[in-house]
């Protein structure tokens, strides 16, 4: 995509908030991989999909400073709840700072620590998760995940073209291994559908079938 074009997509949806716009600053002047941030367009494409899926329980793994945790929260239904993971304690203050401020706060919950060891302790089924934490443990992420996400409900991945690196042949670094072997793991995976967008850096969006009651038989 020419920057010429994402800023006529950018001049044609809807403004990035303000309080999103400052986070988003905020990250970039604050913090190392800053390009982490999901930023305007992926943040409202993740407001229209929670919008569009009304979930009543979120989870999030990867919250990084919180861009797509607010965006998601900002497309949740009365009464609905985000949990989010984050394994940087360091990043702990700065994410909850802004937690604090929406009017949303007492609806997102944030949790400090290994996603897999917590999302284990959380006694939820969810309606729509959120990966976007360590490339290397995607498959995991969704193995765990996948029973615990209710019949009909969505998972969305993040990253999953990787720059591009999972079409080369070449690359062997553990990252884009990761996203290949989690691409090739739900491409195979018949208990759900599944779509790439080419949006930034590669967004999955993963439907759990209905019929499949019990999401840990074969697949």
């Amino acid at each position: 995509m020419t920057q010429e074009l994402e800023d006529y997509i950018l001049d044609h949806i809807d403004p990035e908030p303000d309080n999103l716009k400052r986070l988003n600053r905020d990250t970039h002047l604050m913090c190392l991989y800053s390009n982490m941030c999901s930023g305007h367009l992926q943040g409202r494409m993740l407001k229209m999909l929670t919008r569009m899926i009304r979930p009543e329980r979120i989870l999030e793994l990867g919250t990084f400073t919180g861009y797509s945790a607010l965006c998601l929260a900002e497309g949740m239904p009365d009464g609905a709840e985000l949990h989010t993971i984050e394994i940087n304690d360091e990043l702990a203050d700065f994410i909850q700072e802004r937690f604090d401020a929406s009017p949303l706060a007492e609806r997102i919950h944030l949790h400090v620590g290994d996603a897999v060891q917590i999302t284990a302790e959380i006694d939820e089924s969810w309606d729509l998760v959120f990966i976007d934490a360590n490339k290397r443990s995607y498959v995991e992420y969704y193995d765990l995940i996948l029973p615990k996400v209710r019949p009909g409900g969505f998972i969305i991945a993040d990253n999953t073209l990787w720059y591009g690196k999972v079409s080369d042949t070449n690359c062997h670094d553990a990252q884009t291994l990761g996203i290949m072997a989690f691409n090739d793991h739900i491409a195979r995976d018949n208990r759900v559908e599944k779509v790439i967008l080419p949006l930034r850096d590669g967004l999955t969006i993963i439907y759990k079938k209905p019929e499949c009651a019990h999401a840990d038989s074969g697949m």
